[in-house]
């Protein structure tokens, strides 16, 4: 495992999402000139986002040997899903917010980088338990909301609405998706400090496209409440 080969596969991976991504919106954008564009819409937003979901889990769950299949597809379906996520905000939100979000996204990976190198933060095993531990109760918040929309008239509170608790628990999801990176750093330098199988790059890549991801999918909704709230 080295440092090169990891930001390969880095790169590999979010360029497969950003095509798709790219691709997607187009596809929606070409779509909405007819009454098919909403469906068009939800249905590659929930293809990607769900599909992604479970490819994450069998990855997770499997730990095969060679990922980079799986990993592809996850990048592919979750590139699917934020092309007609951005598109959906762009429309209901405002004309800009996908790239203020982009340059968000950078920026807030900058940030943490900085943090990182610097010790400012560091991936202890206390970090890392803390910050698991968040990761594992926001997605169950997020799963709890999907099934209660799904089956009933009801959803989870704060977590959509625009009004200052909402705008908070976005933010403080974010910060929380921000300081994955930390954890997916240390990873990236502890298994290159002690030889870690090449696969692991592949491990390392996936960690830092899912932090990415989040970090953007969450800056989006935030500066989405933002501006729903300012109106």
């Amino acid at each position: 495992m080295t440092f090169e080969g990891c930001m390969r596969k880095i790169g590999f991976l979010l360029s497969l999402a950003i095509v798709s991504a790219l691709l997607s919106a187009v596809v929606c954008l070409n779509a909405l000139s007819n009454e098919t564009g909403g469906m068009v819409l939800y249905g590659l937003m929930s293809l990607g986002f769900i599909g992604g979901f479970i490819v994450a889990l069998i990855v997770m769950i499997k730990r095969p040997q060679n990922p980079v299949g799986l990993m592809s597809l996850y990048a592919i379906l979750e590139g699917v899903a934020i092309g007609a996520f951005s598109l959906f905000f762009e429309l209901t939100a405002y004309s800009g917010i996908a790239m203020q979000a982009v340059f968000g996204t950078m920026a807030i990976t900058a940030v943490m980088y900085g943090m990182y190198a610097s010790r400012i933060i560091r991936p202890t095993p206390a970090f890392n338990k803390i910050v698991g531990g968040l990761v594992m109760s926001i997605l169950a918040l997020y799963l709890i909301s999907f099934f209660l929309q799904l089956l009933t008239p009801y959803d989870v509170p704060f977590l959509h609405t625009a009004g200052p608790y909402g705008i908070a628990l976005t933010a403080f999801i974010l910060v929380v998706a921000s300081l994955t990176l930390i954890s997916d750093f240390g990873f990236i330098e502890s298994g290159v400090r002690y030889g870690a199988p090449k696969n692991m790059e592949w491990y390392a890549a996936f960690g830092i496209l899912m932090s990415v991801l989040w970090i953007y999918i969450e800056t989006v909704r935030l500066l989405g409440k933002l501006s729903a709230y300012r109106d």
